[in-house]
């Protein structure tokens, strides 16, 4: 009988869990986090901490779905260790957790700024479901906020700043939100949506060091160029650090994270990684990518289980990702990889209708849609086609995309 190991139970470790329940039915399942409660919609806890959503919507298994399952749940369990020769799992409370295949799908915890009093009172990281409900209860009684990190996340606390009354500057580094993947022209739409949510865009900004009250809470964020913002409210997203420090001692390679192949398996035989944690190798590129978003996190859980139950390259993982934003009256949406191309189109349709896709290689890697989201699908599809069309901007620019009109590839 196989014993598999899975070390996190958030979508990727908890997709795995269920795969390998299904590919090998008489294996011993053991899924250990130091969570406190079983599987929840990470989506969806932005919701919850804007006040629009009450707790049970978000959960998304109970322990009895594992009871059902034969898993095995070990809630409150730190993993303090993993000895890959004896493969064994240890835990802090000095069990150890015997495997023959072992999954990492412990994510990341959010980076915290290296700033005077960036650990204050008042200020916030958002990842868990415990983060939420403390960022709700805070935000509900805040008036001031502040926001640092003008990325995906970042862009929560502010929308949540919008929805709880608390007038909020949104300090960024740049000149714009996102600069990486958006120009200003479709960065200003997201500004505008800001403001009419009372949070200010601050740009060429962010934080030197906060101001604390006798007490220890923060009162202010003071900027680099020495202007200072008064806030009782302050939400930090800058980055994940990955939960890897238990695996010290072990030959695992990391790069940025953990290094693993189309098939999610690490350096090591017989161990495997899923998830935000994963620097994996993506087919579709050609080459090593990190994604950050629930789709894809899901997507490498059941590859990794399927591969780690039939102990060999059974599947490889090939996903275009996509991530969305719904605080705003407008819809939008990155997918693929927009950030790392190295030629562009883009085109302003309205005020609040922008498209911009990035190539690289003369191939689409990903892109950026504000506004109407239809031509989503056909450039996906093309992603997946590998196919050559940077030469044929205007037809990937109009309005309605026809993919008909597209010359073949030569």
């Amino acid at each position: 009988m196989t014993e598999y190991v899975i070390i996190g139970d958030g979508i990727s470790g908890s997709s795995a869990a269920e795969t390998l329940r299904e590919e090998d039915p008489e294996s011993e399942i053991t899924v250990i986090t130091d969570e406190g409660e079983p599987l929840y919609n990470r989506i969806l806890i932005k919701e919850h901490a804007k006040g629009k959503l009450p707790e049970a919507p978000i959960s998304i298994h109970d322990e009895e779905w594992y009871d059902e399952r034969d898993i095995e749940l070990s809630l409150n369990t730190h993993v303090t260790g993993v000895d890959v020769d004896e493969k064994l799992v240890h835990t802090h409370e000095g069990d150890d957790v015997s495997y023959d295949r072992l999954l990492i799908a412990t994510g990341g915890t959010p980076t915290q700024l290296p700033v005077d009093n960036s650990d204050a009172d008042g200020i916030h990281h958002f990842w868990t479901f415990q983060d939420a409900r403390g960022i709700r209860e805070h935000a509900e009684r805040s008036e001031t906020g502040v926001v640092v990190g003008a990325g995906l996340l970042g862009i929560d606390f502010a929308a949540v700043c919008g929805a709880q009354g608390i007038e909020g500057k949104y300090l960024m580094r740049g000149n714009r939100w996102w600069r990486y993947a958006l120009s200003e022209d479709g960065a200003e739409i997201i500004h505008e949506g800001l403001r009419s949510k009372n949070v200010e865009p601050v740009f060429d900004s962010g934080v030197d060091h906060f101001e604390t009250d006798d007490d220890g809470h923060v009162t202010a964020a003071v900027d680099p160029n020495g202007d200072r913002y008064e806030c009782d409210f302050a939400g930090v997203a800058i980055g994940l650090d990955f939960n890897t420090e238990y695996l010290q001692g072990t030959d695992i390679e990391e790069d940025g994270g953990i290094v693993v192949d189309e098939y999610m398996q690490t350096s090591l035989e017989d161990v495997y990684a899923a998830g935000d944690i994963t620097r994996f190798y993506d087919v579709i590129l050609g080459e090593q990518a990190q994604n950050g978003s629930w789709g894809s996190a899901k997507e490498q859980g059941r590859i990794a289980g399927v591969n780690m139950a039939a102990g060999d390259e059974a599947e490889a993982f090939q996903w275009v990702s996509s991530y969305s934003i719904t605080h705003f009256d407008f819809p939008f949406l990155s997918f693929g990889h927009p950030t790392i191309g190295d030629e562009y189109a883009e085109r302003k349709y309205s005020d609040t209708e922008w498209r911009r896709i990035a190539f690289k290689d003369g191939k689409i890697v990903g892109g950026v849609l504000i506004g109407d989201l239809s031509p989503q699908s056909k450039f996906k599809q093309l992603m997946r086609e590998q196919r050559t069309v940077a030469d044929q901007k205007e037809v990937l620019l109009e309005k309605s995309v026809d993919l008909d009109e597209l010359a073949p590839t030569q």
